[in-house]
């Protein structure tokens, strides 16, 4: 069946006419063109055949996305024995880093010391075929263990006795990575654009402060303290029981004081000694090995002889040695359902915390990480963890600040970590059992105080947004009292909102013209400063009206514009006019779409109606059958007293605009047919400036815009076809590259001869210029002076930029504004005639 067959079934059946939208198109548009110009070009569409061949995948399409996801092909040929050294180095310092750290991490999840060591230790084996960053490092950290732990207690109250600790977090971390591993097999890593930045500061900041409240009654020995409660109430309960403190403090409090000492003065030395600064570096990243190390060994002199249950302090006892905890997670349907509802916030943490880190390491190394490549290699490692007896891990920020100052190369440093890890399992468990409770938890709360935000950034944060500040606060306050997943959520919310309300109700801006001039200056010439910072010997120069050229400047000229209500940033004692009487040019602030249509259709009609009149005095509509909300034409309107302009165009400048759906394009049709009738029996003219998606633009010609109306052929002759057009090289000659070449110079000189005049003195010392041959005929102005046309431009090289069958969708807003004053020119001077 033929296509003109399938359209007249439709037409008859389903009542679809798919040529009406070509009613209102002129059908002579092409054969205008012509008449301006020696090549037209007519607009393509896109259709759905074409966007659906976009999302068929090909075949080296299908490689490269294989390629894509083991990035470490592309450099592990290249591997030398420099990168290894490098990469040797900072891995086994970043291991004697993780040690301790993964440790003290575990307890907070409600685990034993070892659980730790596992998850690090299968973040540093894997990450390193699947990331895309030097400088992270997968492991344990204080908010994700924390979050881990927060599970555990709500799954053992709900079904005490039935799971174990170790079973719920591995569950969990099975869960999660089978979460990440479809976000980065898909590339949606995009999605984390939608957590603001602003909640994760709130979340994180909330989650070191309830870290530090649940391991200062560790740190001081004081027991029966619940420190699964609200924060304020742990603080509350723990100096009310301040009497019970034991002799853990004495560890917990000089093991705090020691960090803080060894790191603050190591900064200080850095500053002080810049050629041992690296030295120094490593001295501070290694801090909480020597600390743990130091009570270790101090725990040991105090219990080598001492029985079990007779310790003077808190220990951590026995730790199996070797992955003793290995296999295969459990996974039920009871315990899934309870699970899954907290996977959210913690996905999201742990995809936020381990992307800002990487992104934050390649800005500063100037590498470029992909962050569906890193969500693909936390959800591997988050998977397989449980395996070998991990849980829940990600990028920990201050581990991987190590790895960086440690002169990692390449992610092959993660291996050398692993081996670090693998040797505490299994040579150093027995030197484990002796850890201080006290000194673990002072290494914990000095890890997460460097993770609270300083009033520094909270100053910055009123700067840049006071609303996002007041959501920040809101967030803190909520994951105080209430809890970090209710925080998370609101302040997400809270920013959805906010965002939305500006997209509805911020209102565009009518603007106005103004002649711009843009002075250069000339640095070429040697100048002596004197003392004062003046140039010595300086002239006072004046511009004159004219603009000039000359050895200090160049001063150029063109049109701009700006809000006519100058509620900007602008300088109030520019004029700024109305670029001609009844053409009006509206900017979209925040984009056109159905959630602000309404607010710009509103605004774009109430200002057009109170500031011109209409066409005729009379509309022609009954008193009896006017709609009861339509009070018709005021007393006066029209009188010869009133001078307000007729209604002639709108210029609808769309630079913000990149999709429009239906709603908004029906928006358009109303106010078009609303004014239509108002400025009766003319039609108002609509241009668009700025707008380069194709659908949109399609959108608009299926809407009936873009093109000048057929339906009143008296307004079709005031129309004055004008087309931007551009150089085409397409199959030309040596010579007609050299031509086009004279012509853009000639072009550029002759445009603005007021502006690119050249002083008296300097013309003077300019010879005569020649005239290039055939350039004065091809710079002339590309657009008719009357309906009929004008002779052809010569030159087979220049085409329209785009359709000449859209001659309202204008490549900027200059040229849509001037298509839209020469046809008001042209109405005002038929009306007068």
């Amino acid at each position: 069946m033929s296509r003109k067959h399938i359209q007249l079934l439709t037409k008859r059946v389903l009542h679809i006419d798919s040529e009406e939208r070509y009613v209102r198109q002129p059908k002579d548009l092409e054969e205008r063109a012509k008449g301006v110009i020696a090549r037209t070009y007519l607009e393509e569409e896109p259709t759905i055949r074409q966007w659906s061949r976009q999302l068929v995948p090909t075949v080296q399409g299908a490689a490269n996305y294989v390629r894509s996801l083991f990035p470490f092909a592309t450099w592990i040929r290249r591997y030398n024995f420099h990168w290894m050294a490098g990469d040797a180095i900072a891995g086994l310092t970043i291991g004697f880093v993780v040690v301790p750290q993964a440790m003290a991490y575990a307890l907070l999840a409600n685990l034993s010391p070892e659980y730790g060591l596992y998850t690090s230790f299968i973040g540093a084996a894997l990450y390193w075929l699947f990331g895309t960053s030097k400088d992270i490092v997968i492991g344990t950290t204080a908010v994700g263990s924390l979050l881990v732990g927060r599970v555990i207690t709500h799954v053992s109250e709900e079904k005490p006795g039935i799971y174990t600790h170790e079973e719920i977090a591995k569950a969990l971390s099975v869960i999660a990575g089978v979460i990440l591993i479809i976000l980065g097999l898909f590339r949606l890593g995009w999605i984390i654009e939608f957590i603001p930045y602003v909640s994760i500061s709130a979340f994180v900041t909330a989650a070191s402060i309830t870290i530090m409240s649940t391991q200062l009654p560790v740190a001081l020995g004081i027991r029966g303290i619940n420190t699964r409660e609200a924060p304020h109430l742990v603080l509350a309960h723990t100096f009310k029981a301040l009497g019970q403190t034991k002799s853990d403090a004495a560890i917990g409090l000089t093991s705090i004081a020691l960090l803080f000492l060894i790191r603050d003065v190591c900064a200080k030395m850095e500053v002080r000694q810049p050629l041992r600064k690296r030295m120094w570096a490593t001295i501070s990243s290694l801090r909480l090995t020597f600390t743990i190390l130091l009570y270790t060994f101090i725990s040991w002199l105090v219990h080598r002889n001492t029985l079990v249950g007779e310790y003077k302090f808190r220990i951590v006892g026995k730790i199996e040695s070797g992955f003793r905890h290995a296999g295969y997670p459990k996974l039920d349907t009871d315990l899934l359902g309870m699970i899954i509802p907290e996977l959210p916030a913690i996905v999201i943490i742990l995809i936020i915390e381990h992307i800002a880190i990487a992104k934050s390491f390649g800005r500063i190394f100037n590498y470029t990480i992909t962050p569906s490549q890193e969500i693909l290699a936390q959800g591997v490692a988050n998977f397989f963890g449980p395996f070998v007896g991990g849980y829940v891990c990600t990028g920990s920020f201050g581990a991987s600040a190590v790895l960086s100052k440690a002169g990692v190369r390449t992610p092959l440093a993660g291996l050398f970590s692993a081996m670090v890890l693998v040797l505490a399992l299994y040579a150093l468990t027995a030197l484990f059992k002796y850890i201080p409770m006290a000194a673990l938890a002072g290494l914990i709360i000095h890890a997460t105080s460097n993770l609270l935000t300083p009033p520094k950034a909270l100053y910055k944060y009123w700067q840049l947004s006071p609303f996002e500040l007041l959501i920040w606060i809101v967030g803190v306050i909520l994951a105080l009292f209430e809890s970090l997943e209710t925080s998370i959520y609101a302040t997400i919310g809270l920013s959805f909102a906010l965002s939305l309300v500006r997209l509805a109700r911020t209102k565009g801006r009518f603007l106005g013209q103004v002649h711009i001039y843009r002075v250069t200056s000339d640095n070429s010439q040697d100048k002596t400063v004197d003392s004062d910072g003046t140039p010595s010997g300086a002239q006072e120069k004046s511009v004159d009206v004219h603009p000039s050229t000359d050895s200090e400047g160049v001063l150029t000229s063109r049109n701009a514009f700006l809000p006519l209500d100058r509620k900007d940033s602008s300088n109030p004692d520019i004029k700024v006019d109305s670029p001609y009487p009844g053409v009006f040019i509206y900017r979209f602030g925040e984009g056109f779409n159905y959630i602000n249509q309404a607010q710009h259709i509103d605004h774009l009609l109430s200002y057009i109606l109170k500031v011109t009149r209409r066409t005729t005095a009379d509309d022609g509509i009954k008193a009896t059958d006017r709609l009861w909300n339509d009070p018709g034409p005021s007393p006066g309107h029209g009188h010869a007293g009133d001078t307000r302009p007729f209604l002639r165009a709108v210029v609808l400048e769309c630079a913000s605009v990149n999709n429009m759906d239906i709603t908004s394009a029906q928006g358009l049709i109303d106010l078009r047919n609303t004014l239509d009738r108002y400025a009766a029996p003319a039609a108002v003219e609509w241009h668009f400036a700025g707008i380069l998606n194709r659908w949109t633009r399609r959108t608009l010609a299926v809407a009936g815009f873009g093109y000048p109306s057929a339906d009143n052929p008296d307004e079709l002759g005031h129309w004055s076809p004008a087309y931007t057009v551009a150089s085409s090289l397409a199959g030309a000659t040596d010579d007609d590259t050299r031509r086009a070449a004279a012509f853009n110079t000639h072009d550029e000189e002759k445009d603005n001869p007021h502006e690119n005049a050249v002083s008296d003195d300097k013309k003077k010392e300019t010879p005569k210029e020649s005239t290039i041959e055939g350039a004065e005929t091809e710079s002339q102005t590309l657009s008719s002076g009357s309906s009929n046309g004008t002779t052809a431009v010569g030159h087979e090289s220049l085409v329209p930029v785009y359709g000449v069958d859209r001659p309202f969708f204008h490549i900027d807003l200059v040229d849509a504004v001037d298509a839209a004053m020469r046809d008001a020119r042209r109405k005002d001077q038929g009306r007068t005639d």
